[in-house]
């Protein structure tokens, strides 16, 4: 079988010196030099498409043994992308916090406001609130509260229809508490430090707009 393509092979020229010899041996079983040359162009080309099958065959069988290895590579990586996904499956299941959806929710631009839950039940009951209560020194001592309350203490305070309730301690002004601040009273820079978190405690407990832009206006 030829190792190179004998479909770039090229005729010898029989008729040429170089087969002089090849010619000879033919000559003397009685035929002409031509006629010798004609047998020997003829013999080659019977030979070159011989070999032009062969190789086309071993070419075939080349073509056929690379594509058998590239399913088998294939089928190997398919298996391995399988096991990969069914572990990461597995993982996903043993480990549902690590893998849980994000929320991403808009990052709020101004500090939570936490005022005292005595002010946080006026404005949450509609009633009158001093702007005290929403000041940064009224925040601190909400802070400072909430830090030594009791979350789980009642009181009892008697209601406008004379009965009593239970409510939290926390929620009833603190009688020992510091004392608070009058709204006229407040410095400038206190007033300009409540107001606006007072308006938007407001909005927070639905109050109606005109009552809020009432303030915005005071």
């Amino acid at each position: 079988m030829p190792s190179e393509d004998p479909n770039e092979a090229i005729r010898p020229d029989f008729a040429s010196d170089e087969y002089q010899e090849a010619r000879q041996q033919l000559v003397e079983d009685g035929i002409t030099a031509e006629q010798a040359a004609r047998s020997l162009a003829a013999l080659w080309t019977i030979n070159n498409n011989t070999d032009k099958e062969h190789w086309a065959i071993k070419q075939r069988q080349a073509r056929l043994a690379r594509q058998r290895e590239e399913d088998e590579e294939e089928e190997c990586l398919q298996q391995l992308r399988e096991e990969q996904e069914a572990a990461h499956l597995e993982e996903r299941k043993k480990n549902k916090n690590k893998y849980a959806l994000l929320v991403h929710g808009k990052v709020p631009s101004d500090p939570t406001i936490l005022p005292a839950q005595y002010a946080t039940c006026k404005l949450k009951a509609g009633d009158y609130c001093e702007l005290h209560y929403f000041t940064n020194r009224g925040l601190d001592e909400a802070k400072a509260s909430n830090l030594i309350a009791e979350l789980d203490v009642l009181v009892m305070i008697p209601s406008v229809d004379g009965l009593h309730l239970w409510v939290p301690a926390a929620a009833v002004k603190d009688p020992k508490a510091a004392p608070v601040v009058k709204d006229e009273n407040l410095m400038w820079e206190e007033f300009n430090e409540a107001a606006p978190r007072m308006i938007s405690m407001m909005k927070v407990y639905d109050w109606p707009e005109d009552r809020i832009l009432m303030h915005v206006q005071f």
